[in-house]
């Protein structure tokens, strides 16, 4: 499981040490893979200036053929278009889903966002089924409410 306190202190140290956002969602992303076998796929997803498509910043996991995802589309897609965090227990029961490897059996997405700007979001897959707890969920969520507040500094 994710100890989300302390990869949220360390975020917050990094930003008063002057790290940009760029540097924090990598330093999420390896960290969050790293504390937990679960996860076999993680990943940060941004949404572009236009708020129409998902960019990958960065992953750790297999490679992906999905670079860039229209809201709307897929797990991540449709998370973005509902406003909402979606925890998916059977991948196969979806109708559209973006497959990014055969094994995959759950996936998690929780968005980092400040209030109603939706700036990205946290992507996890697992090949297990039903892999995703609501523990995980609080747990991504304070990470991602962490990325928000810096990439909307950055925006301002």
């Amino acid at each position: 499981m994710i100890d989300a306190g302390k990869l949220v202190r360390e975020m917050q140290e990094m930003r008063d040490d002057g790290h940009l956002s760029d540097a924090l969602l990598r330093y999420a992303v390896r960290n969050i893979a790293a504390d937990d076998d679960r996860f076999s796929w993680v990943g940060v997803y941004l949404l572009d200036g236009e708020g129409k498509e998902l960019w990958l910043h960065n992953y750790i996991g297999s490679p992906t053929e999905h670079a860039k995802i229209p809201v709307g589309t897929g797990v991540c897609g449709r998370a973005v278009a509902e406003a909402s965090n979606l925890n998916i227990p059977d991948v196969s029961k979806e109708e559209n889903y973006l497959a990014c490897s055969p094994d995959v059996q759950s996936e998690m997405v929780v968005l980092i966002r400040a209030g109603a700007d939706i700036f990205g979001q946290i992507d996890l897959d697992s090949e297990e089924p039903d892999s995703f707890t609501d523990d995980d969920e609080a747990g991504l969520q304070a990470v991602a409410d962490k990325l928000a507040e810096q990439l909307a500094a950055e925006r301002r």
